[in-house]
């Protein structure tokens, strides 16, 4: 149990801003463990930006509640899966080589192609929560962001980490998933769509599905495998999918 909380406490640690106790230290051991809290995280997260969204939807109107909600949900995580979609854009965008889009990916500068989609992507969260209806959008925001965490996973289970020297910006958030850490993922990231409406979750399901395998077959084709930048396109991806599929399903069902 002890060393279960330290690898919670990891992954709390690398994936958010919340304080851990100091004593949990750090192992690329438990880091790589700490993946199958990746989800778990989106609920943390995405419990708070709910919490955040009905406490100033009673005060403010729905856009200003759901912005609120927005910006705390980007400070709990210090923009760690925006800054990874921006350099994926950046490196897929601007590079013609697996060796050139790594390299982009590796800057810390931002470029145009990944200032356009950062604001592209957060200006699509905004619109797309906006369209759903008040009662829903807490929900929306804990399954969502559960859910759009688990992707990232099932990537790492069926690819390989690229970058091969310790030229990245960080270190890789995982590369090897054992069974444990994919079922307890699989539990964490799953859980929350039981919250939906039950006619809802075949068709979120495949949504996801289809999204991972488009994604996946796109980055073997150009780079062969991951980075930890593609690991963050791909929730932010799975997370605009979840918001678009609901609107959609809430129309039709």
């Amino acid at each position: 149990m002890h060393r279960e909380l330290k690898i919670l406490f990891t992954a709390i640690m690398f994936y958010t801003r919340i304080p851990v106790p100091k004593g949990v230290g750090f192992s690329d051991d438990n880091l790589n463990k700490a993946t199958r809290y990746f989800p778990l995280i989106g609920i943390l997260v995405g419990g708070f930006g709910a919490l955040a969204f009905m406490l100033s939807q009673t005060v403010l109107s729905n856009p200003i509640a759901i912005l609120i909600s927005m910006i705390l949900t980007i400070l709990l995580t210090g923009a760690f899966h925006e800054d990874g979609f921006a350099d994926f854009c950046d490196g897929f965008g601007g590079g013609y080589t697996k060796e050139k889009i790594l390299a982009i990916m590796k800057d810390s500068r931002i470029g145009v192609y990944g200032a356009i989609a950062l604001i592209l992507i957060l200006l699509s969260k905004f619109m797309l929560l906006n369209e759903i209806r008040i009662d829903a959008i807490p929900i929306v925001f804990i399954s969502a962001h559960a859910f759009s965490r688990l992707n990232p996973v099932l990537l790492i289970m069926t690819s390989s980490y690229v970058r091969q020297d310790e030229t990245s910006k960080s270190k890789p958030v995982g590369n090897k998933i054992s069974f444990t850490t994919l079922f307890v993922a699989l539990i964490f990231g799953l859980a929350p769509l039981f919250l939906l409406p039950i006619a809802f979750i075949p068709f979120m399901l495949v949504t996801q599905a289809l999204i991972l395998l488009a994604f996946r077959q796109y980055i073997h084709k150009k780079i062969g495998g991951y980075t930890g930048d593609v690991l963050g396109a791909l929730q932010q991806l799975s997370e605009i999918a979840y918001y678009l599929c609901f609107i959609v399903l809430s129309g039709l069902l």
